[in-house]
């Protein structure tokens, strides 16, 4: 059964293009289209697609008010398709919090629509599978993005301990609530979320308001230290390298991975490799099966292991395979998995 999508774009050239690239693929139909949120609200009570494609800069009512109205009384896994400018990438990730499950660069430049086609067809197939409960419950706790630190903000004691976290679809919100119950001064900690170039500066810039620990964009050669959090920036993945007696991050543009590239795999399996036992790994809700060798390799070296369980997981695709694969120590709640990490740090 082919999986329904409703595209939203004020641009009839790119409603077009999405339109004839889209329907090349059998299990992806293209059930409606509209150039407005006006237009489109009463289209899709009529095409009940499974998924949207929403743009954010449109006439009549912008993307994320409309998003805001979708979630209240039509909940629907939606796709953004935003700007690579600063102000797009800040948009997309406030739509992320609102309940949008993922997020693509709009083609610019030399970067076409035909170009991401296959990602955005990747895309759709995992949205397809998004928990509409849980995306509507994240709405609810969103709305006016308050974020509940049940921790304080007392520094954490140091330890020589270093936690990587991977995810993808659902992961940009699931990240956050994870952070934002972690005291200052926790050991350092790597991220990778699948996410385009520029977008991962917007969300690091977004973590950092929001949690008590310093959160940003990685940069070559960054030192690895108590109380910083580094994000994998769109487009290079990466990985954990000592030099001397300190641990330093370096970026590469390798091959992508499972189609990632941010990918989780090439993150933790370096971690297990100069880590070893002192690490902490965790896997959050995304589609695909990206981070469960690496986790898997983390456990191996003697690395504590904890994954997101089905029912909190916006998709349970990436936690599934590492959980079966048996790369997972802890199966948790997103709830519980800050409160895991620091059990597993006092360990």
């Amino acid at each position: 059964m082919s999986i329904k999508v409703f595209v939203c774009d004020d641009s009839a050239l790119v409603r077009k293009i999405l339109t004839t690239q889209l329907d090349k693929f059998p299990d992806i139909e293209i059930s409606g289209q509209a150039a407005d949120p006006y237009e489109a609200r009463d289209k899709i009570v009529i095409n009940k697609p499974d998924v949207m494609i929403l743009d954010i800069e449109m006439p009549k009512m912008d993307g994320l008010t409309f998003l805001s109205k979708l979630m209240q009384s039509f909940p629907i896994p939606v796709i953004i398709v935003s700007s690579l400018s600063k102000k797009g990438s800040d948009v997309a990730i406030r739509a992320l919090e609102l309940g949008a499950c993922d997020v693509m660069a709009k083609p610019n430049g030399s970067y076409s629509v035909v170009d991401m086609v296959d990602e955005l067809a990747e895309k759709i197939r995992a949205a397809s599978h998004v928990s509409l409960a849980t995306l509507k419950a994240r709405y609810e706790s969103n709305k006016q993005v308050v974020v509940q630190q049940t921790q304080s903000k007392a520094v954490f004691k140091t330890t020589d301990k270093i936690i990587a976290i991977g995810s993808s679809t659902g992961g940009t919100e699931a990240v956050k609530d994870v952070l934002a119950m972690l005291p200052a001064g926790m050991p350092p900690i790597l991220i990778t979320q699948h996410m385009p170039p520029n977008f991962t500066k917007s969300w690091a810039e977004r973590l950092n308001t929001l949690c008590p620990l310093h959160v940003s964009e990685a940069q070559n050669g960054d030192e690895v230290t108590a109380g910083k959090v580094l994000v994998a920036p769109g487009g290079y993945h990466m990985v954990l390298r000592r030099n001397g007696a300190r641990y330093i991050v370096e970026l590469n543009q390798e091959e992508p991975v499972w189609h990632q590239r941010p990918a989780v795999d090439p993150m933790m399996e370096s971690v297990a490799q100069y880590a070893g036992k002192n690490a902490i790994g965790v896997i959050l809700t995304g589609m695909g099966r990206d981070g469960a060798a690496g986790l898997k390799k983390m456990r191996d070296a003697g690395a504590k292991t904890i994954g997101q369980d089905e029912k909190s997981s916006v998709v349970y695709g990436m936690p599934k395979v590492a959980f079966e694969e048996g790369a997972v120590m802890y199966q948790v709640p997103l709830k519980a998995v800050a409160n895991k990490i620091i059990e597993c740090i006092d360990d």
